[in-house]
């Protein structure tokens, strides 16, 4: 759960989101969500050019069911494990410069194994660091993840992706240290 004040997301009184089915607890949230998010997974992601609209129209496509605002970034400030997310004033920014540089650089297209991961790694780390939804950045980021190896000739088995090593290491790239989850992201390669 992150750590959030005054957050207008959540039935007052609770850390539970608002949510379109009107679920009231953070378990039975949490069981539908994942019910809902990988039956949508299953389904073929929205078509785009790897931009932060084509990045936002994935997190909407996931969360649809789930959350009036799927597809739109946070207006809150929010943090995990005491670790404070980019504030919600500067996401756009921040996401138009990630985004601009994934272009500049060809979307890592024409690279080695070792260095697309590299490449990814320091990518998907920042656009964590930026956090630019109340929820579900993680599994956004993961279909992104999917959608730009498969584009740059290195397609993913995401059925090898161990859930607790890799977000191991994309907490650890939250402390700039990359190199495990550029591992991971070659290892989804094999």
């Amino acid at each position: 759960m992150y750590d959030a004040i005054a957050d207008p997301y959540c039935y007052p009184g609770t850390t539970v989101l608002k949510n379109i089915p009107g679920i009231k607890t953070a378990k039975a949230l949490a069981r539908y969500e994942a019910i809902a998010t990988a039956t949508r997974g299953e389904e073929p992601l929205p078509k785009g050019r790897l931009s932060v609209r084509h990045y936002c129209a994935i997190h909407h496509h996931l969360f649809q069911d789930m959350y009036e605002w799927a597809g739109r970034f946070r207006t809150v400030r929010i943090s995990k494990g005491g670790s404070a997310f980019c504030y919600p004033e500067y996401i756009s920014q921040e996401m138009a410069t990630l985004f601009d540089g994934l272009r500049k650089k060809r979307y890592f297209l024409d690279l080695s194994n070792a260095a697309f991961a590299k490449e990814t790694a320091r990518f998907l780390s920042t656009l964590n660091a930026i956090h630019p939804f109340r929820e579900g950045n993680g599994r956004a980021q993961t279909a992104f993840l999917a959608l730009l190896a498969a584009r740059a000739g290195h397609p993913l088995n995401l059925r090898k992706l161990n859930a607790k090593t890799f977000m191991a290491a994309m907490i650890s790239s939250f402390q700039s240290a990359d190199m495990a989850l550029a591992k991971q992201i070659e290892r989804l390669m094999r």
